[in-house]
């Protein structure tokens, strides 16, 4: 299944965090197996199989894989609901998806802190994780489908921050055992290669605990959700299977 729209609020955190993109993905239980594209005139919804593979809508009239459908008044004026609902969501999850990246910027900020990082280290890896969240924010502004953040783009994206800010993590903490060694502390030494060799196994639990925090604004999002499932409801494709575009578990 696709990340519904609404969970782009989690963004590349989703590859970084796997287990808490699926806690926080139950907690409006919703699902789409669409891609879908929020372009200035129409809403785009993709996916692979099964049939109807594109579905478009616009102003209250469908297309299923190029077809026109015939609505009736009630259906059109569903879908005129539907769309108009669907762009409002997207500043509100864009709000909370600009919070959740200060949430995890704050929570690798005072992790550094735990750290005895040396002050030209600790300047870098500021300076480098705000110019990663600015380009973040940047994205989040300028995105406007979930194929921005499936898959492939998510994980390339949040491997990028992980390879470009842990070596200065870890070379820091290399450098302490170094020194903590060449003074005879041999055990501190040992923990400290310790912790630069497990450096990303160990602060992934600390951001996922952090993130937490983000569950009352994504529950904030759940009615929104769930009136667009029902919005849906009853229409139909050119195919006559109905459009099925968000599932909400109760």
């Amino acid at each position: 299944m696709r990340t519904p729209y609404y969970l782009l609020i989690l963004l590349p955190w989703l590859a970084a965090l796997p287990s808490q993109a699926q806690d926080l993905a139950a907690t409006c239980r919703a699902s789409s197996s669409y891609d879908v594209t929020l372009a200035p005139d129409i809403l785009q919804f993709d996916r692979q199989a099964p049939a109807p593979l594109h579905v478009d809508i616009a102003g209250g009239v469908l297309r299923t894989d190029g077809v026109k459908v015939r609505l009736n008044l009630e259906d059109r004026d569903r879908l005129v609901l539907f769309e108009r609902n669907l762009r409002a969501l997207a500043p509100r999850v864009r709000t909370v998806a600009r919070n959740g990246v200060d949430i995890a910027v704050q929570a690798l900020r005072t992790e550094a802190d735990g750290m005895g990082l040396s002050a030209d280290a600790r300047a870098e890896f500021d300076r480098r994780l705000t110019m990663h969240a600015d380009e973040l924010k940047r994205r989040i502004a300028a995105s406007r489908s979930t194929r921005d953040w499936q898959g492939d783009a998510a994980n390339q994206y949040a491997n990028q921050i992980a390879a470009d800010l842990l070596p200065i993590l870890a070379a820091d903490l290399g450098q302490q055992a170094l020194n903590a060694a060449l003074s005879g502390d041999m055990q501190a030494a040992a923990s400290l290669r310790d912790r630069a060799t497990s450096l990303a196994t160990e602060l992934q639990p600390h951001l996922q605990q952090r993130m937490q925090a983000l569950r009352p604004q994504v529950e904030a999002l759940c009615p929104a959700i769930r009136r667009l499932a029902e919005l849906q409801q009853g229409v139909r494709a050119s195919n006559g299977q109905l459009l099925d575009l968000l599932q909400v578990g109760s």
